[in-house]
């Protein structure tokens, strides 16, 4: 999957915590993207089986799309704890912890979680 695909599914998992329902627009508003962009996001991931739209536009996560999106939230809460407590600026450190939680092997994510566990929590 793309990092592209890992955004967006882990955007409907944040917006499903907070609402009640998603639509592509709370999504597109979420991530001030274009109606039309996340309208072509939400169908690729629905056609992979990412994804189910309802009837009425309400987006639900598949099982697959929601253990993804669960590792990519993960990773983002573990980074930007860790970039906090080194001292980054909370915005600055979610902002990085972004960039950084599509491209980190599990290996590695994995040693920084114990670490964490060990010496930040």
């Amino acid at each position: 999957m793309r990092e592209s695909g890992e955004m967006y599914l882990e955007t409907i998992l944040v917006l499903s915590k907070e609402k009640a329902s998603v639509r592509s627009i709370d999504v597109a508003d979420y991530m001030n993207f274009s109606k039309p962009s996340v309208s072509r996001a939400v169908n690729k991931l629905k056609d992979d089986g990412y994804l189910n739209m309802s009837p009425e536009g309400f987006l639900t996560l598949t099982k697959k799309g929601l253990e993804i999106a669960q590792t990519i939230y993960e990773r983002h809460v573990v980074l930007t704890k860790i970039l906090v407590k080194l001292g980054v600026d909370e915005a600055v450190a979610a902002e990085d912890a972004c960039k950084i939680e599509h491209d980190i092997s599990a290996v590695t994510f994995d040693a920084l979680k114990r670490y964490v566990a060990g010496h930040i929590e």
